[in-house]
């Protein structure tokens, strides 16, 4: 007999021959509502040991929700149909459900809930926890809806990840005694990042069209681009290569470079003042609604954020070297002058070779950061003006190495002009447009205010101007003075650019970067006054983002009408990436079909949701320049049939329409899971193509 005959013999047992009135009422019931079971035990520690009771809670909770993370992933992986929709004759209790059958979520969640309360607890009631969670492991079977082995697997899967969390716990209590901020951060971020893969994995987001166009880059890799540099493309690479052209592969990056950058960003902080400041930004950093968006959505600012906390860590080190430097310099020439000085002469050459170290680590991360975003040219004047409006660090100016730093970022930078020197300098007609350059000098305060409520909203208010105060309070003493160089002229720039036109909601964020650390230093050292109020302002400010950054993960929680919901722009493409894929499957099985729109968002998310990943087109019918007008194009493709889709209830532009034999509309709606319609696409089938005169671009 097979192991599938003895399971299946096995659950026939259980489901019909132990059949009685009170499994028949006890079973449905366990089922149903298992934390009935544990509740009452976990009441009962609560009362004799709140602490320890809490923590056990906490493991316990946690490897509840690996568990059931883990075995949804498990199901999806041995895709085994339910016994109560597979065989006859059984007796379901309960709704036999939708997902597949192994590793059973109950055993697994009941065995992860149970263990830490077994394996820490010193008393009996400890096996009162393993008792419930095989009695609701029992039931699953009882009522039909998992074989044994499912049981089995949810069970050793429970098993394993509570053990692994106890195991955790242990060697993270013993290190917090010995490291407690890095613990800390340790565990934030360790936290913060499974959260984040668990909501790309399972959130309610697609790809972004900016995720899904970089995406296309990274499919075609290049020097450089034509709107941004190509180190987004680049990183994609990398993350599709291990895991393939998914939503995870493409967003992956930007869960381990938010992390990174709270890492360094802690270093920064611990080195200007201590750990305590340092923890501190590194934890704000990824609280705060406009950086903590980053962690998830992969565009260009992700690694930007990564590249600008990296140059400032290496910039202050590289001038404190420098300083160190020059100083041990002058002791010796007094040393040659008094001899009563005493000097470690072998101090300079190290100190010398630190220094150069990292004046290149520093052109390295900023070359690579300019390849990322051209908004991290702005690093170059604050890292100026804080030298030269220093009396300390002046100096610093009059040696070769800031100027050699410079010289070689630019040679890492190099890539992107020489890609630009081939494609007609693109990139900055491109960039002179987005800053409205042909515009000229005009005062616009509908701009200047919509940017300004554009940043109370990505900051929130109270921590802006507590920040905005922090910056200039700190500015008197070295380390604020550089926070301040760094900050004040980067928010200054756009704040008096909004006033000529329209500045994005992101693009002061640079400046915001030095300003967390001013506000953890200053609010630190607050905190430690003893002042009431100023701690209850503090507090206010970290709530109110950590609010709003929650929100922001479900905002349908709030039931904001779709125009007013930020995400909205994140969803329906997988949908209309299944329509397409249906019509394109159906046209494409007699005749070759091609895809196309009249916008970039269009089409690359339908190159990545339509099934396999087919090469799209994006047409010119009077738009600006986009990426898709440097590849080619499908004039060559005569007597294809093709599938065109714009969104909301359009009409296809009469010269498109005149390109093919025949055309066919239809609309199509996407929907959220509660039934709200998102947008409508209109798709057009066209039929033997003819040949179109493409248009050039006019506008960039």
């Amino acid at each position: 007999m097979s192991l599938p005959e003895i399971d299946t013999l096995i659950f026939f047992f259980i489901n019909r021959n132990l059949q009685n009135s009170l499994f028949d009422f006890l079973m449905p019931l366990i089922t149903k509502k298992a934390y009935l079971f544990f509740l009452p035990l976990f009441l009962w520690i609560l009362f004799k040991d709140k602490k320890n009771a809490l923590i056990l809670f906490f493991l316990a909770f946690s490897s509840l929700l690996i568990a059931d993370w883990s075995s949804n992933i498990l199901k999806h992986y041995f895709e085994r149909i339910r016994p109560c929709h597979e065989l006859d004759v059984i007796r379901v209790l309960v709704g036999c459900g939708k997902s597949f059958s192994m590793p059973s979520n109950h055993a697994a969640n009941a065995f992860a809930f149970a263990m830490p309360f077994y394996v820490l607890l010193k008393n009996r009631l400890r096996y009162a926890f393993v008792a419930g969670a095989i009695l609701i492991g029992f039931s699953r079977i009882y009522v039909g809806v998992h074989y044994p082995s499912d049981v089995i697997v949810g069970a050793v899967v429970g098993l394993i990840l509570a053990i692994t969390v106890v195991c955790l716990y242990k060697w993270l209590s013993k290190r917090y005694k010995e490291k407690p901020y890095t613990t800390v951060l340790f565990v934030f971020l360790l936290s913060l990042s499974l959260f984040r893969i668990y909501y790309i994995l399972n959130g309610p987001l697609d790809l972004s069209p900016d995720e899904a166009h970089y995406w296309e880059w990274s499919r075609r890799l290049d020097l450089s681009y034509y709107s941004k540099g190509p180190m987004i493309a680049y990183l994609i690479f990398l993350g599709t290569s291990v895991f393939g052209d998914t939503v995870f592969g493409i967003r992956i990056m930007a869960v381990v470079l938010s992390a990174l950058s709270s890492i360094i960003l802690y270093i920064l902080g611990k080195k200007l003042y201590d750990e305590k400041v340092g923890l501190s930004a590194a934890i704000l950093l990824q609280l705060i609604p406009l950086f903590s968006t980053y962690g998830i959505v992969f565009t260009i600012d992700s690694p930007f954020i990564f590249f600008w906390v990296l140059s400032l860590y290496f910039f202050w080190k590289a001038i404190n070297a420098g300083i160190r430097m020059q100083d041990a310099g002058y002791r010796i020439q007094d040393n040659k002058n008094h001899s009563s000085c005493i000097v470690n002469h072998d101090s300079v050459p190290n100190t010398h070779h630190s220094s150069l170290i990292y004046w290149y680590l520093l052109a390295l991360s900023t070359g690579l950061g300019l390849l990322t975003k051209y908004t991290m040219a702005f690093f170059y004047p604050c890292a100026f003006l804080s030298l030269l409006l220093s009396g300390e660090y002046r100096k610093i100016l009059l040696t070769k190495w800031p100027y050699l730093s410079f010289i070689i970022s630019l040679i890492v930078f190099s890539p992107l002009i020489i890609w630009n020197i081939n494609n007609d300098w693109v990139t900055l007609r491109h960039t002179a447009g987005q800053a409205h350059v042909a515009e000229g000098i005009q005062i616009s305060l509908k701009t200047f205010f919509e940017f300004l409520g554009s940043q109370i909203g990505v900051i929130t208010p109270v921590l802006l101007i507590i920040m905005i105060f922090s910056i200039f309070k700190l500015r008197k003493d070295r380390k604020g003075y550089l926070l301040f160089w760094f900050s004040v002229p980067v928010i200054a720039f756009f704040l008096l650019k909004s006033l000529q036109a329209k500045v994005q909601a992101n693009w002061a964020l640079p400046g915001y970067i030095a300003g967390i650390v001013a506000f953890t230093a200053f609010c630190t050292g607050k905190i430690h006054s003893g002042r009431k109020g100023m701690k209850v302002l503090i507090g206010s400010a970290v709530l109110i983002s950590v609010i709003v950054t929650a929100t922001g993960h479900y905002p349908s929680l709030l039931r904001l009408p779709v125009k007013l919901d930020p995400t909205m722009r994140l969803q329906g493409w997988k949908e209309i990436g299944a329509e397409v894929t249906e019509i394109y499957e159906q046209m494409s099985s007699a005749h070759p079909v091609f895809i196309f729109s009249d916008r970039y968002q269009v089409s690359s998310e339908l190159a990545f949701y339509v099934k396999g990943h087919p090469v799209t087109y994006c047409i010119n019918l009077g738009r600006r320049m986009n990426q898709y007008d440097l590849w080619p194009g499908f004039d060559d493709l005569l007597h294809y049939n093709a599938i065109y889709v714009s969104l909301e209830d359009s009409k296809m532009p009469e010269e498109v329409s005149a390109a093919f034999d025949k055309v066919e509309k239809r609309l199509f709606s996407a929907y959220t899971k509660k039934h709200v319609k998102i947008r409508d696409y209109s798709i057009f089938t066209c039929y033997n193509f003819k040949g179109l005169k493409m248009q050039l671009p006019e506008t960039y």
